[in-house]
């Protein structure tokens, strides 16, 4: 190629590597010529192995039938693209042996980082391939102790999150709250549910008497089902059978909005009869009638980060690292004081932590 454009090989490569700022455009154009004439296409995998340098990240989401996955590998590829690097996507439904399969197929196709964003509690599955250099980012799981030392994880404070998005709901004078989620096997959820929990007693609510809907075990995690597990979880809650809440917190926006339509096939107003909030502030929240209020993730903070972890040398040995970021509570029109109630001031919240990132 560059006995076809008249220019050295050091040329050549500087413009591939895309250090041109010095490159005179005939050159440049020369070049270009060249790529196009002979067909050249360069091979990613060689030029790992050679520089150490990653040029493809692999993305494993639970499921883009949840918008805020969509949003976040967005979110990623752009900031990705930035820098000269590609994203390969998958979605696992937070299936364990799926992705393992995945993680594998990557691993064998040279790359060597990968974002996790299914949450679950253990990374056994991977071992492994981590301890062959696998760079492993998770996001939105919090570290765990078992963890291999080499992981990173990249997070907001869940239940940080969820009592937010509770204790909301208790000082605008709420006494009956109910949690509405898919299965609680994921940490994340977990987080969510204990902090909502947490809100509940420093309220003078004893948890256990709400009316929550929140399967344990190894039922679906209902990621791609969401707005429906969120519809059937209303119908039920107010189908009669004990005392019927006046809030609800979800486990994350498309379970709300489920939420939401659920009680409308009700007869019932989101917002003056019933207040519910979400979680995740995907763009379909502010959209809905009434706009959803939420728990916001820094999604484009937390996309740089996990990208700037997982295209790190394969020979870096330092231990992974752990950021905890703070959500925000993003107050709409789906959440009010309960009908004829005058709203308690009270807040919980002015010594909750915030970001962290600790060795």
């Amino acid at each position: 190629m560059a006995k076809a454009a008249g220019v050295s090989p050091s040329t050549v490569s500087n413009l591939l590597n895309g250090r041109t700022s010095k490159m005179v455009p005939a050159t440049r154009q020369r070049i270009d010529h060249a790529i196009a004439e002979l067909g050249y296409r360069p091979n990613r995998a060689a030029r790992q192995l050679r520089t150490g340098r990653t040029q493809t990240i692999g993305l494993i989401v639970p499921s883009v039938g949840n918008p805020f996955w969509g949003s976040f590998a967005r979110e990623l590829e752009v900031a990705a693209l930035e820098i000269g690097c590609n994203v390969l996507l998958c979605n696992s439904e937070r299936n364990a042996e799926r992705e393992r399969r995945y993680v594998e197929e990557l691993w064998e196709d040279g790359v060597q980082g990968i974002v996790l964003c299914s949450s679950l509690p253990s990374l056994d599955h991977l071992a492994d391939l981590i301890a062959r250099g696998l760079r492993l980012v998770t996001f939105d799981r919090p570290a765990q102790a078992a963890d291999p030392e080499s992981v990173v994880s990249i997070s907001i404070n869940n239940h940080v999150g969820g009592f937010l998005a509770t204790s909301h709901l208790t000082a605008l004078g709420h006494e009956q709250v109910a949690f509405v989620s898919g299965s609680l096997g994921s940490l994340n959820r977990v987080g969510r549910f204990r902090g909502y929990c947490t809100a509940l007693e420093e309220a003078g609510i004893d948890p256990a008497a709400m009316p929550t809907w929140a399967p344990m075990g190894d039922t679906p995690f209902g990621d791609f089902e969401a707005a429906q597990v969120g519809r059937e979880a209303a119908r039920e809650l107010f189908s009669g059978n004990g005392e019927a809440p006046t809030g609800i917190v979800a486990v994350n926006d498309m379970t709300a909005l489920g939420c939401c339509r659920g009680l409308r096939d009700l007869g019932l107003t989101v917002g003056k009869d019933v207040s519910v909030v979400g979680f995740d502030d995907i763009v379909l929240a502010d959209l809905y009638d009434p706009p959803l209020t939420t728990v916001r993730q820094p999604i484009a903070r937390m996309a740089a980060l996990a990208l700037a972890e997982a295209v790190e040398s394969e020979n870096n040995q330092e231990p992974g690292r752990s950021v905890l970021l703070r959500p925000e509570l993003v107050v709409r029109a789906s959440s009010a004081p309960p009908a004829g109630s005058v709203p308690e001031a009270r807040r919980g919240d002015e010594a909750l932590e915030g970001d962290s990132a600790l060795r």
